[in-house]
């Protein structure tokens, strides 16, 4: 990554205007391409010229050190990721960013705050420090709700002065999802602490079907964004509430087909896309922003649009000034394009540079992988038997109801089965137990409750990924799976893992932080397919049993959770 621009450069400047009037040779000339105009909004044909990797001009530039003939290609801004985790990938930032680049990504906006739930400030200067140097721009939102709600027990908190410590590094351009809305509401002198030491930034909103007056409360407290909506209705809610509507395509929540309609002639400039959350076999296989650019297409918004809200956009709502457009002035971070329906990138070019070309990266600038200190050793979990899963049977008259393809749930009122005075699982009905292990300081607590949805027949799962505290998450047919599956996650320093009568049938450790694999990306994406793949063969139906676990214990999204301190109904 680049350091942000502070300073004028005079000479710089001047060579760019001999360039731009002809009278000197560009570096770079991306000859005869078609460029895509964000601004306009159309497409036309010209060269590009750049120039100590920003563009000098747009037009006619026959000169230029090196040229790269773009006849029957096009010319984009690269992709700017509005918002994402990129923890979610279980790979190391540079990891990630092998990952997304060949895709067309030239930056991205990352709410580090699943790190900073486990280590804090130290996490936040190792992903800073693993973000330096790498052919990808990555901007900071700073982590505001650590933790996400008193109901929650991470390894680590992040006041106002942490906040206000990172808010100053110029790479950090606002404040992070302001997750505990019911704080906002309430005017909680914490959250009003950290609305003052983030003022004059942007911040970004999170509030899971707020609407009417508390929806306004919200707005007006501050938070520009949203990236929650999962219905048309309650994004236009947010759209007329003064917020940028971020329409999410990730790989838990998939809310591009059923937001779209609201990308309209007049609206279509408060609109971006973000991927939230995207897992590593989605990343390797699928790709990164290229593939909301091609849905959107696919349901039928105008190419061109959909690449302006995956760039332009993007940067204007974040004030990432130079980025998302191919105009004079801006940096030189672009995609020629094979396709432009398809949205096949063919080459992904960084500050002048070509970075990756036909999906592979051709620089070798990434830093190899290393686990920082820091982030080390994280796992902390107290001895547990049987009887810590023991479900009383009033705490079991309503579950945790799933939703395929969506983070929130439903509170469900069941009658439970008992044996022996206690509520047990009972796969035949989809009645399954849920439960919640503390990890960071060994206390012993642990919550129980039962869920619907998941659809296991048998067995059970376990991960360490668990958001926002990142406490050990758990749900199975059986007490003893699920007590050998928790074993399995700990034991690894954290992962992931499927059991079955006392087997483990797949496992993954994620030594970093507990949450992230030390191994390169393919090796992650298969082992992490190998795991849902495991998942699906005990029974479960949904798209991914894994992304969907690492949400039952987010205690502030509707409508119900099970935390380390319990079940807990939200809203």
């Amino acid at each position: 990554m680049s350091e942000p621009e502070t300073m004028f450069d005079a000479a710089s400047w001047r060579r760019r205007l001999r360039v731009a009037m002809g009278e000197e040779p560009a570096d770079l000339v991306l000859a005869g391409g078609s460029v895509v105009d964000v601004f306009a909004g159309d497409v036309y044909q010209a060269d590009v010229a750049i120039a100590d990797g920003v563009i000098a001009g747009v037009g006619v530039y026959p000169e230029g050190r090196e040229r790269i003939d773009a006849a029957g290609q096009w010319i984009a801004p690269a992709f700017i990721d509005a918002h994402v985790h990129t923890e979610s990938a279980l790979a190391w930032l540079p990891e990630f960013a092998r990952a997304v680049i060949p895709h067309g990504t030239g930056a991205i906006v990352t709410d580090p705050h699943e790190i900073a739930n486990i280590t804090g400030l130290p996490g936040m200067e190792a992903m800073r420090a693993a973000a330096r140097h790498l052919p990808l721009e990555v901007f900071f939102t700073v982590p505001s709700c650590v933790p996400a709600s008193r109901w929650e027990s991470p390894g680590a908190t992040f006041g106002p002065a942490e906040i206000a410590a990172m808010l100053s590094w110029p790479e950090s351009v606002g404040l992070g999802e302001l997750m505990n809305f019911p704080g906002v509401l309430a005017g909680d002198d914490d959250i009003a602490a950290k609305l003052a030491v983030s003022a004059g930034r942007r911040r970004d909103g999170h509030a899971p079907g707020l609407r009417g007056a508390g929806l306004q409360a919200y707005a007006g407290s501050g938070p520009g964004s949203d990236h929650e909506a999962s219905q048309l209705d309650e994004a236009m809610d947010k759209l007329r509430s003064g917020q940028m509507i971020m329409i999410r395509d990730g790989s838990a929540a998939r809310n591009l087909p059923a937001l779209l309609p609201i990308v309209t002639d007049a609206t279509y400039p408060r609109c971006c896309f973000c991927s939230d959350d995207r897992d590593a076999h989605a990343l390797l296989h699928d790709g990164h922003m290229d593939v909301s650019i091609r849905h959107a297409i696919a349901l039928g918004l105008d190419p061109v649009r959909a690449i302006r809200l995956s760039t332009w956009n993007a940067a204007d709502y974040w004030r990432l000034d130079g980025w998302g457009a191919v105009a004079p002035g801006y940096r030189a971070n672009l995609v020629l394009l094979a396709d432009l329906r398809d949205v096949r990138v063919a080459t992904t070019i960084h500050d002048g540079r070509i970075v990756a070309q036909d999906g592979e990266m051709i620089v070798h600038g990434v830093p190899a992988l290393s686990i920082p200190s820091s982030l080390r050793d994280t796992m902390h979990v107290a001895p547990l038997s049987l009887g810590d899963l023991r479900l009383e049977p009033e705490a079991a008259r309503q579950a945790v109801g799933v939703i395929p393809g969506e983070i929130v749930t439903r509170l469900v009122d069941v009658e439970p089965t008992l044996s022996n005075g206690a509520a047990v699982a009972v796969p035949e009905r989809d009645l399954l137990k849920l439960v919640c292990v503390e990890r960071h300081h060994a206390t012993g607590r642990v919550g129980v409750g039962y869920a619907q949805g998941f659809g296991l027949r048998r067995g059970a799962l376990a991960s360490s990924i668990s958001h926002d505290a990142h406490n050990i998450v758990a749900v199975g047919a059986d007490d003893a799976d699920i007590l050998a599956a928790v074993a399995a996650v700990a034991e690894s320093g954290g992962g992931l893992a499927v059991v079955a009568g006392g087997d483990v049938l797949a496992h993954m450790a994620l030594p970093i932080a507990g949450i992230l694999s030390d191994r390169p990306l393919p090796e992650v994406a298969a082992a992490y397919g190998e795991l849902e793949a495991a998942a699906h063969a005990l029974g479960s139906q949904l798209p991914s049993p894994f992304g969907l676990l690492a949400f039952m214990a987010l205690s502030v999204i509707p409508e119900a959770r099970v935390t380390d301190r319990g079940f807990v109904r939200v809203g």
